[in-house]
């Protein structure tokens, strides 16, 4: 699938980063080592010419779902999740502008103090300026994953991909780590992610990207330079796509 030495395959795409993916090897908050790792390899994208927006989950500081599981109201837990989320993006905002890339962040939950309020048009004449974008507070409303906030973020960008960074090198039919049998899958369908009940995203976000055929790329973020092998159309982890 390679496009070619050194020659990008894609143009705009957006980055998912989850919460967990940022604990490194840390039990709780953010891994300063993976932050930088990430940073270097997103400067290296961007100077590639590659435009490139992120949306990044707060599990590492807060998970909505595990509050409301435990007794909180479930609205509030997500809304205590999404400030998590701004947390995250104001630390890789720090990491990415320390090494000279120029950084916005847009937040669905109005904070003008600390961050530009979501703006679409806004957040594409950035991108097209060669900024990088990251999108904090999910949508701004409980009830809606990270993972559904990439998706629609990506749909509204016009990005071309999502990447999806996780702590694992793809999609496997049961967990590696309990089972050494385990089988990666190179490639999934929209309709068998879902058929299979694969916890790639939740069913929603799943959704709204088969419905505009939008592929996923699922992969490891612990080497970072696996951004760079994705965008360079190695193949690189797991790709859901529409199968024509």
């Amino acid at each position: 699938m390679s496009s070619g030495e050194g020659v990008p395959k894609y143009k705009r795409i957006l980055l998912k980063l989850s919460g967990e993916a940022l604990l490194g090897t840390k039990s709780y908050g953010i891994d300063s080592r993976v932050i930088e790792g990430v940073a270097n390899t997103v400067k290296e994208v961007i100077d590639s010419g590659v435009e490139l927006a992120i949306v990044v989950g707060g599990g590492n500081i807060f998970r909505g779902i595990s509050a409301s599981e435990n007794g909180m109201d479930r609205a509030t837990a997500d809304n205590i999740g999404m400030l998590a989320t701004v947390m995250n993006a104001l630390a890789i905002q720090e990491s990415l502008e320390k090494i000279g890339v120029i950084t916005r962040v847009q937040t669905a939950i109005s904070m003008q103090e600390v961050a530009e309020p979501y703006i679409r048009r806004r957040a594409i004449r950035h991108l097209e300026k060669g900024r990088v974008v990251i999108f904090a507070a999910g949508i701004g409303n409980p009830y809606f994953t990270t993972d559904t906030t990439a998706a629609l973020r990506a749909l509204e960008v016009s990005a071309q991909v999502i990447l999806k960074a996780t702590k694992v090198d793809g999609v496997y039919d049961s967990d590696p780590n309990k089972n050494t049998e385990a089988k990666k899958y190179d490639f999934l369908t929209y309709i068998e992610v879902l058929q299979m009940g694969l916890k790639i995203m939740d069913a929603t976000a799943i959704s709204l990207c088969m419905s505009n055929n939008i592929p996923i790329i699922i992969f490891n973020i612990n080497d970072p330079q696996n951004i760079k092998r994705v965008i360079l159309g190695d193949n690189v982890g797991t790709l859901v796509y529409r199968r024509e």
